[in-house]
C-alpha cells in the first residue's frame, strides 16, 4: 500500500506545532526519535525529519510528498511546489531593522548599505521593488549581531517579539512580509496519494474548525428563545431542548468563539443563565 510522505523540520520553532497537529489529526507516529524516519500505525504516512530550508527542496523533487514549513522559506527558496494550506501556527514576520540611534526617514536610507540577512532571495525582491540597491551579505545564524561588529548597516531577519531586536541595540524599521506554517506539495502526485492527501486534509481542517469554535449551553427563558436562538445561530440552527423547570429550555449551539465573546452580555442581558462554553475536539462540517 502507498504511503503519503510528509517533512517536517527537525528541530526548531516550527517542529513541535507540526507534530502536534498530526497527533490532533488522530495521527499516531512511531520511532519518534527524529533523527530521520517516523511511521504511522494508524494511517498510511511516513515522516521525514528535515532541516527546514531542504523542506522545499525535497518536495518539489518528490523525495516528500508534502510538506509543512514557513511561508518565508517556500519564497526563499523558489521551489516548484504548491501551497496547499496556511495553518494557523508559527507565525511572524520578517522585517530590516537598523540600529536604534539612526534617524529612519524611510526605505531609502538602505541605498547603497550594507544588510546582512539569511534571506537574500526574499530581500533582493524587496530592494528590486522598491529601486533599492544595497550590498546583501547572506549569513547564518545570529544575523542581529552583525551591526554591532561592523559587519553591515542594518539587518533583515526574522521577528517574532521584537525582543532580540531590542537587546542587540535594533529597531524594526520595514516589515517585508509576514509568515506562518503552510502545507506544500509536489506538483503532480498520483491519484492513490492525492487520495490520502485529500483524507489528511479532510483530518486537518476537522481540527482547524474546532480550534475556533466552542460548543455553547445555556438555560433560556422559553420568551426569550427567539432572540436568544437569533444570538447563537449555530452551524445550521441551535438545538432547544425543554427543561423540567416550566418555561425554561435549554439551548446547545455552536458558535465561533470571537463571535461568543461580542454577543455575551446580549445573551444575559435576554435572561441566559448557566452559560458553559466546551472545547471541541473536531468538527466536520
Amino acid at each position: 500500500m502507498s504511503k503519503l510522505k510528509i517533512a517536517l523540520q527537525k528541530k526548531g520553532r516550527l517542529s513541535e506545532k507540526s507534530i502536534q497537529l498530526i497527533k490532533e489529526c488522530g495521527i499516531s507516529l512511531t520511532n519518534g526519535n527524529r533523527k530521520l524516519l517516523s511511521l504511522s500505525g494508524n494511517f498510511p504516512l511516513e515522516v521525514l525529519y528535515l532541516r527546514d530550508d531542504d523542506i522545499p527542496r525535497y518536495v518539489s523533487d518528490g523525495v516528500a510528498d508534502i510538506g509543512i514549513v514557513g511561508e518565508n522559506v517556500v519564497k526563499e527558496e523558489k521551489s516548484e511546489v504548491d501551497t496547499l494550506k496556511k495553518l494557523g501556527f508559527a507565525g511572524c514576520r520578517l522585517s530590516l531593522a537598523i540600529p536604534k540611534e539612526v534617524d529612519y526617514q524611510g526605505v531609502q536610507y538602505f541605498q547603497n548599505k550594507r544588510i546582512a540577512t539569511s534571506y537574500p532571495q526574499i530581500l533582493q525582491d524587496f530592494f528590486e521593488s522598491n529601486n533599492i540597491k544595497a550590498d546583501i551579505h547572506e549569513i547564518s545564524g545570529s544575523v542581529e549581531i552583525a551591526p554591532g561588529i561592523g559587519l553591515s548597516e542594518g539587518i533583515f531577519d526574522i521577528v517574532s517579539t521584537g525582543s532580540t531586536l531590542i537587546s542587540n541595540g535594533l529597531k524594526e524599521v520595514e516589515q517585508v512580509m509576514k509568515s506562518q506554517a503552510v502545507l506544500i506539495s509536489k506538483k503532480e502526485l498520483s491519484q492513490e496519494k492525492s487520495n490520502l492527501l485529500n483524507q489528511f486534509l479532510f483530518r486537518i481542517d476537522s481540527v482547524k474548525q474546532s480550534k475556533n469554535n466552542k460548543y455553547i449551553l445555556l438555560n433560556a427563558p422559553n420568551d426569550k428563545l427567539d432572540i436568544i436562538t437569533g444570538l447563537i445561530p449555530g452551524m445550521k440552527s441551535p438545538t432547544v431542548m425543554p427543561l423540567a423547570e416550566e418555561g425554561w429550555s435549554s439551548v446547545h449551539s455552536v458558535l465561533n468563539e470571537a463571535v461568543f465573546w461580542d454577543v455575551i452580555d446580549r445573551l444575559r442581558e435576554e435572561g441566559a443563565q448557566g452559560i458553559l462554553v466546551i472545547p471541541i475536539e473536531k468538527m466536520i462540517v
